[in-house]
């Protein structure tokens, strides 16, 4: 499990279980994006360093990052009081942290549920329904509403972990739509938000390429971020690609 810390916090002195990995990101340039990539189990704040307001209200006011746990630890009972107001999950003083840092860590951290992964294969190992094909086929034409309708209908109507593929992939068709609109902002967070959904995903399930889906969208988002929207009119669509199908039978 993944602990993304900021500021001058040390989890060392912890003697974390060797299966916890600690990311420091001790800069504000990039840490959004770094948390909508590595999907973290927490993010441990410092409540001392200046800017955590805004790291906090950023994560938790974006669909991308806002289910990831917030932890914000602060020598100053009025910044440990304040913290709830812009997202904080679980405030906690420096001297409570190095005291029971381990506890309190594990106890707050997103954990993967081992049934629902497995749950989530045995889905992948099904064939794709009819509606989710019709879906991709309008998604390669480019017909990009058209499969958001699709798979938004298809995703209503699974309450399996599966749901979570016809999501990501109709996100990523909206980002494409929004790129073909010109809208900058619009495209940008909606990869965003489809990467929690594609990072969980096997390689492969119902027969859809979601290894090349995912290498697809975060070389188009990566390609956005490096332009900016000052340059949005220099991308080079080419890089859109479609939904490839492993399994081509009806």
């Amino acid at each position: 499990m993944l602990i993304i810390t900021t500021g001058s916090l040390d989890l060392a002195p912890l003697a974390l279980p060797d299966i916890w990995q600690v990311h420091h990101h001790p800069q504000e340039d990039g840490f959004f994006n770094t948390i909508v990539d590595m999907r973290p189990a927490l993010v441990l704040l410092d409540g001392d360093a200046r800017g955590w307001q805004q790291r906090a209200h950023a994560l938790k006011t974006s669909p991308a990052t806002r289910r990831v746990p917030l932890m914000l630890a602060s020598d100053d009972p009025q910044v440990l009081a304040e913290a709830p107001k812009h997202g904080v999950d679980y405030p906690v003083s420096k001297a409570e942290l190095l005291r029971d840092g381990a506890r309190l860590l594990k106890e707050a951290a997103r954990q993967d549920d081992p049934a629902a992964q497995e749950a989530l294969l045995c889905d992948c190992a099904e064939p794709l329904p009819p509606r989710a094909r019709e879906g991709i086929a309008k998604f390669n034409a480019g017909e990009y509403y058209a499969q958001h309708d699709l798979f938004e209908a298809q995703w209503v109507e699974t309450e399996r972990p599966v749901r979570d593929l016809y999501r990501a992939i109709l996100q990523v068709g909206v980002a494409y739509y929004q790129i073909e609109r010109g809208n900058y902002r619009g495209a940008l967070k909606m990869l965003q938000r489809s990467v929690q959904w594609l990072l969980p995903l096997p390689d492969v399930c119902q027969g859809v390429d979601v290894r090349a889906l995912r290498e697809d969208a975060f070389r188009v988002r990566a390609e956005l971020l490096r332009l900016g929207e000052a340059r949005f009119a220099e991308f080079d669509r080419t890089l859109i690609k479609g939904v490839r199908l492993l399994d081509d039978t009806p």
